[in-house]
């Protein structure tokens, strides 16, 4: 399980620096620019956010004895926004 979570772990920090990677190509001005959308902007946040805070519950969870827990948390928002991205149109 620890080996799952350390994978989650990664594939979360990957998606936090893809995420500040395009984000001034989305909302203008460079990579430090948030000029757009207030709505687009909070999700973005949103999703920031919880990619690198899921890794720390996990390991939190999985410190405090729950096993299964703790590697499906790490792993959901990768998957949600996979399955966001699948299922929106945009």
């Amino acid at each position: 399980m620890k080996a799952l979570l350390v994978v989650a772990s990664i594939v979360d920090l990957l998606l936090a620096a893809l995420l500040v990677g395009i984000s001034g190509f989305i909302f203008g001005g460079g990579p430090e620019g948030m000029r757009g959308e207030f709505s687009a902007a909070l999700c973005w946040w949103v999703v920031f956010i919880a990619s690198l805070s899921a890794p720390v519950l996990g390991f939190l969870l999985l410190r405090r004895g729950y096993r299964r827990a703790g590697p499906l948390v790490a792993w959901a928002p990768p998957v949600i926004l996979a399955i966001v991205f699948a299922l929106v149109p945009l």
